[in-house]
Order: C-alpha cells, then sequence, then structure tokens
C-alpha cells in the first residue's frame, strides 16, 4: 500500500471501528426507559465517520476492493444512527430502534471480510485476548485447505430455514471442536444473529451455527418444522467438521432462548447444554420432560432485571422448576439488562461450557 493510502487507512479505520463499539453499547443497553439518555451519553461518533467517508474513494488495484467494503461499513453505521436518532418521532419508536441496530450486523459482516488487516482481524477479538500472541500467530497461519470463516448455506436476508456459520480460521481436524448453537429471537434471522456470536467464537476455538426459524418465529407450539431441521444442521456441521460430542451447546434469545427450551428438553434431543437468553418459560417445561434427559442436564439461565417483555421472575420460576426436575443450573440475573442480548456473558458461557 502506498503512503498516501495507509494514511487514508489510519484515519479512517479508528473512528469506523470506534462507531461499531458504540452501536454494540446502545444494543446491549437498549433499555426503553432510557433510550434517550444512553443516546446523550454515546454522543455523536458517526460525524467523524461522516468527515472521513471521502477519503475512501479513488483507491487504486486492489485496494479498489478494500475501500469498498469500508464504504459499505461507514454507510451502515451513518444510517444506524440516523436512524436511532429519528426512532423517539416514530409512532412505534422501539420498533424503529430495533430496525436502526440491524445495520450493525450488516456492517460488521462487511467488515470481517477485511480481516487480513490486523486492526480489523483485532476488532473481531475478545478485547482482552487482542495481545494474546499464541492467538494472533494461529489466526495469522489458517490452516491450508480446509473450509474456514464465514459461510451461508441458504441463509440470504429474507430467507427462511437456512443457517450461518463460522468455523475459527485456525481450525484443524486432529481434536475435536465445541460447538455453539445459536438461535435468534422473533422475527430475526441467524445471518444477522451470528455476529452476537462471532468474536467470541473466534477468541476461543468454537464452531458456531446460526440457523433461522422456518416460520416467523421458532415452533413454540404447534407443528415443530424446526427441531428436524436443527436436526439437518447439526448433521450437515458433524459431517465436515470434528465436533466434540460432549459439548454441544444450544442457546438463543428471547424466543429462541424458549425455542431451546422446548426442543433442548426432548428425550432425544443431541445437544449436552442449554444456554436460554431472556426467555419464556412456564413450569409445565420441566414437570413433563423426560426425567432421564433432566437429571444433571447442564442449563446456563441468564435473565435482566430490567427485562420488559419476560419480566425476571419468569427466569427465578424456571431456575426453581428447572432445579427440582435434577437439572444442573447456573443462575446469572444481570441488574441492567433489558429484553437485550449480553454479548458480554459470551466468554463465561464458553467457560461454563468447556469445564461443565
Amino acid at each position: 500500500m502506498d503512503d498516501a493510502r495507509l494514511g487514508d487507512l489510519m484515519a479512517v479505520l479508528p473512528p469506523l471501528l470506534q462507531s461499531l463499539d458504540v452501536l454494540q453499547f446502545i444494543a446491549r443497553h437498549l433499555n426503553p426507559p432510557d433510550f434517550d439518555a444512553v443516546m446523550q451519553a454515546v454522543g455523536t461518533p458517526e460525524e467523524a465517520v461522516r468527515a472521513i467517508r471521502s477519503r475512501l474513494d479513488d483507491w487504486p488495484g486492489r485496494w479498489a476492493d478494500v475501500s469498498s467494503q469500508l464504504k459499505i461499513v461507514s454507510d451502515a453505521v451513518v444510517t444506524a444512527f440516523e436512524a436511532l436518532r429519528a426512532a423517539p418521532d416514530q409512532e412505534n419508536g422501539l420498533m424503529a430502534v430495533f430496525r436502526a441496530l440491524r445495520y450493525l450486523p450488516r456492517a460488521e459482516e462487511a467488515l470481517y471480510q477485511l480481516t487480513d488487516l490486523a486492526p480489523i482481524s483485532g476488532f473481531f477479538l475478545d478485547p482482552a485476548l487482542r495481545g494474546d500472541t499464541e492467538l494472533l500467530t494461529r489466526l495469522a497461519h489458517p490452516t491450508p485447505g480446509v473450509e474456514t470463516g464465514v459461510l451461508h448455506a441458504s441463509n440470504e436476508p429474507g430467507s427462511r430455514g437456512g443457517f450461518s456459520l463460522y468455523v475459527p480460521e485456525y481450525y484443524t481436524p486432529d481434536r475435536t471442536w465445541p460447538l455453539v448453537v445459536a438461535l435468534h429471537g422473533g422475527s430475526g434471522n441467524g445471518r444477522a444473529f451470528l455476529w452476537s456470536w462471532l468474536r467470541d467464537a473466534r477468541s476461543r476455538g468454537a464452531i458456531l451455527v446460526a440457523p433461522t426459524a422456518i416460520g416467523p418465529t421458532w415452533a413454540l407450539m404447534g407443528d415443530d418444522p424446526d427441531t428436524p431441521n436443527l436436526a439437518r444442521i447439526l448433521a450437515f456441521v458433524r459431517e465436515r467438521w470434528n465436533i466434540d460430542p460432549a459439548r454441544l451447546l444450544l442457546t438463543g434469545m428471547s424466543d429462541g432462548g424458549t425455542f431451546s427450551y422446548v426442543t433442548g428438553l426432548e428425550p432425544t434431543s443431541p445437544f449436552t447444554h442449554l444456554a436460554p437468553v431472556a426467555a419464556s418459560f412456564h413450569p409445565l417445561m420441566a414437570q413433563v420432560a423426560d426425567a432421564d434427559r433432566m437429571r444433571g442436564l447442564p442449563i446456563y439461565l441468564i435473565h435482566g432485571v430490567l427485562d420488559w417483555m419476560f419480566p425476571v421472575q419468569v427466569a427465578q420460576q424456571a431456575r426453581q422448576a428447572l432445579a427440582a426436575a435434577g437439572a444442573n443450573v447456573t443462575y446469572r440475573e444481570i441488574d441492567d439488562l433489558s429484553h437485550t442480548y449480553p454479548r458480554d456473558q459470551n466468554a463465561a458461557i464458553l467457560e461454563w461450557l468447556m469445564r461443565s
């Protein structure tokens, strides 16, 4: 890269990555009564992105592809902040906020294409591990001839029933790898939800699958086409990568968390660990579950005190009912968490998966 383009890149990346961090912060702290205060606290980081946007023009040769991806990220960031600031004036302001935050995974997906650049690779690592020289060395020397990175199977935006997948760049088939199957919330999709987990899977060496429900949300009642679809996806992954049969985690947010109960408590479920987040629960789920399945089943339950959709008392009842039925329950009640996904808990979930 010539000096001019290097200078442009060094000017562009800091405000761009900072703005993405701020969007992640807003998503994590999305509690409707606090929205205005959060937006005021974060300031206007998108202004710095606007200011450097023109420095992405006219990059020569192969660097044109880099500038093209960075333009996608920059435009998604600016659009997200514009939509967030306009949301309170919309008829349904909360839904407008959710729509605005959909630009975050779009930006992350575009940015991930550039992880051969060290600052961008570092963005997709746990901040605590960005100085881990062993991890950085493994990332810099991916296994040749092995399919790794982010892959999509019939999971284009707007489609249903497909899945997105992340395999660590340093995957090798000579050992088994833990698998995380992460289920999106109602009306969501796996292609977007993948980015809620990718940083931690990449940092700690887990294969990650984010399916998309066949219907508008997961099959929480009536006919269940999602359980056989999950079995199909799991079989696909196990055929191609060496999965640890003792470390099969099913987790999910909101409706995805509820469905992790619905399918994960089935006696024939292949999943060894469950981690529902911000999920609904009825005590009958535990009472009618197969006793052998429940006995000692590791369940990591996360819920926010501020959850406005499923009050925290729902999780407290779930904890009691699951423990009474014989499950090995780990419970995390988070004081500042509303009905949103706590990315900051992924590392603890993975550590629990590896030791339980």
